[in-house]
């Protein structure tokens, strides 16, 4: 199947690993012409050269400014971004009444305002040309909130909330914003030394593989996702397939959340 994404320019945040860097490898397959970005200038280009990206931009997208000048040098470099995918951010497991302000903040900044300034950025350009498609990758946890990691759940409820929001402005101007809500997924986030897996393990004192176990366990389809699963939803959103889509909210959560939405 042709998904039309053939010489579109598409920025994939976070995409030196997991989701993202499967994100990037798929468009790229599809003739896109991707860009990664990561904070470490080596994983960056690796990530280049593993998915057939046509450019690496090294940014922390936390930082004001940084999202901005990343849209700017994908257009510069390699034309109209036709699609932004706001993928980056992070996860932890703290008790809420632990965490401070200082990482309440600091999450936001990464998991929520890197998402605003990318796509405060991407507008404009794309209503002159009238076409464009953001997709925001949010999560299970902004549906149903895990009480293991709130502040982690609080901004990716922000990010569902900005998807729609951004999907009802820009629908007239022929913009197009979902979301998608994985749910576990095999990446570092979760099997990674100190991840996920392991946070919980020392919470809870069970070991790593009974964690892992449980959390697969726990899908109605009984087991984590493949990143590439993930990255099959991103890109229909981004393709032609999709062009009567925005304003959603995709669930990729093996049935994880028990609601129709």
């Amino acid at each position: 199947m042709d998904l039309g994404l053939r010489g579109r320019v598409c920025v994939v945040t976070g995409s030196t690993g997991g989701i993202g860097l499967a994100t990037a490898r798929l468009l790229a397959e599809e003739g896109a012409l991707v860009v990664v970005t990561g904070r470490d200038s080596e994983r960056a280009e690796a990530a280049r050269r593993e998915t057939g990206a046509k450019l690496a931009v090294v940014a922390d997208l936390a930082d004001p400014g940084a999202p901005e000048e990343l849209l700017s040098q994908a257009a510069r470099e390699l034309g109209p971004v036709t699609a932004l995918i706001n993928n980056v951010g992070s996860a932890s497991q703290a008790d809420f009444l632990e965490v401070s302000d200082r990482e309440w903040d600091e999450l936001w900044q990464l998991n929520v305002m890197s998402f605003v300034r990318a796509i405060r950025a991407a507008v404009p350009p794309m209503r002159k040309r009238g076409e464009g498609v953001i997709v925001n990758v949010s999560s299970t946890a902004a549906k149903r909130p895990s009480t293991s990691m709130p502040h982690y759940s609080v901004t990716k409820a922000a990010v569902l909330s900005l998807s729609r929001l951004v999907a009802d402005l820009y629908a007239k101007d022929g913009i197009r914003c979902n979301a998608v809500t994985p749910g576990p997924t095999a990446t570092a986030a979760w099997l990674g030394a100190g991840g996920l897996a392991d946070q919980q393990g020392e919470r809870t004192g069970t070991p790593r593989e009974e964690v892992l176990a449980a959390v697969g366990a726990g899908r109605p389809l009984g087991r984590l996702a493949e990143p590439e699963e993930i990255a099959a939803v991103i890109a229909f959103l981004c393709s032609d397939r999709a062009s009567y889509v925005t304003g959603a909210a995709w669930s990729a959560d093996g049935g994880t959340v028990p609601i129709i939405v």
